[in-house]
């Protein structure tokens, strides 16, 4: 059975399967993947766990020796089997584990760097077949926008239309980043009704500026916010290094849309690469209207500049340097040649 991240927790209520394959290089969902299968193992009376590493050198005869051991104090165990390249023996040892398997065992396999490829091998169909396979990838706009309304609703709120979409949009695909925030609602704010105004409240008030709202204060052109942000972010000991990043990331992306626009080929491709929130889009293409691409351009040389300056290859202050791009990049006036 082949389930996405999403129907996990679904699953597991239902019934408890003989083996789970968990792989993708989504590092949150696979670790909360992880986390609920071990829960609902335990629910269900696995109260033992073994953990075996499969390095280069892993002896495969520990597998069936741990599906095969009786323990003093319970009849019942979880292998967790975590894995990186896997040769020919370990994929005819857990073959031969699903051919045998033992209703009082349950299989937890954790393949991060398994690939697209390696989904049609022996092994795996093996797994899927007697058990789950999860494939974790970045959730689509609206998978994360309801698994966001699902974690409010798990908190104690009751979100108000537009939360989890502004939730999401601010997380832009990173849902460590989302869970954390909400975690932060939970204690700036009491449980119930919870609207878009209390979600910017939460935002501003505690002085919790993210670095991401640096980047939508210089898309709506809003220059003041942009310089204000900074000083709080400078004033809170942001890392000048994270400053720039997220500027330089912004100003690549816009490179490339910008490009396809003078092209008039379609933008959509590259939101989808650079994971752009569809609440941003419009944003984006509003500001390109009075971003000429040799401008951005220019912003990204300057982005140099003050990586030198930072890294202290040249005379100057990294934030003066930061706060000239943020202020271009929201209307001021254009760099000098």
């Amino acid at each position: 059975m082949q389930l996405r991240f999403t129907q996990l927790a679904d699953q597991l209520k239902r019934t408890v399967a003989p083996v789970y394959l968990c792989c993708g290089d989504e590092p949150y969902q696979l670790g909360e993947a992880a986390r609920l299968v071990r829960e609902r193992a335990r629910q269900a009376g696995f109260d033992e766990r073994a953990v075996l590493d499969a390095d280069a050198s892993f002896d495969w005869g520990l597998l069936t020796a741990a599906a095969e051991t009786m323990s003093l104090f319970s009849m019942r165990k979880l292998i967790e089997l975590r894995i990186g390249k896997l040769g020919k023996e370990g994929g005819a040892a857990i073959r031969a584990y699903c051919q045998r398997a033992c209703s009082d065992n349950l299989l937890l396999i954790l393949a991060p760097d398994l690939k697209w490829k390696d989904l049609q091998t022996p092994w795996v169909k093996a797994a899927e077949a007697l058990g789950v396979l999860l494939e974790v990838k970045p959730l689509k706009e609206r998978e994360l926008q309801s698994w966001l309304k699902a974690r409010l609703l798990d908190a104690g709120f009751q979100p108000d239309a537009g939360v989890a979409a502004l939730l999401a949009e601010r997380a832009e695909g990173n849902l460590l980043a989302a869970v954390q925030e909400i975690e932060k609602l939970r204690l700036l704010h009491e449980p119930g009704s919870l609207t878009l105004d209390d979600l910017h409240g939460n935002l501003a008030d505690s002085a919790r500026y993210d670095l991401f709202a640096l980047t939508d204060a210089a898309l709506n052109a809003d220059r003041a916010r942009v310089q204000h942000i900074l000083s709080v972010l400078r004033g809170e000991g942001t890392a000048d290094t994270l400053v720039l990043w997220v500027l330089a990331r912004e100003l690549r992306m816009l490179v490339e849309v910008a490009g396809a626009m003078a092209r008039r080929a379609s933008p959509e491709p590259l939101f989808t690469a650079h994971r752009v929130p569809r609440l941003r889009q419009d944003t984006i293409t509003q500001a390109l209207r009075r971003l000429p691409p040799m401008l951005l351009q220019r912003l990204l040389q300057q982005c140099l500049q003050a990586d030198l300056a930072i890294k202290g290859q040249t005379p100057g202050d990294p934030w003066q340097h930061l706060a000239s791009i943020a202020d271009v990049l929201s209307g001021g006036a254009s760099l000098s040649s």
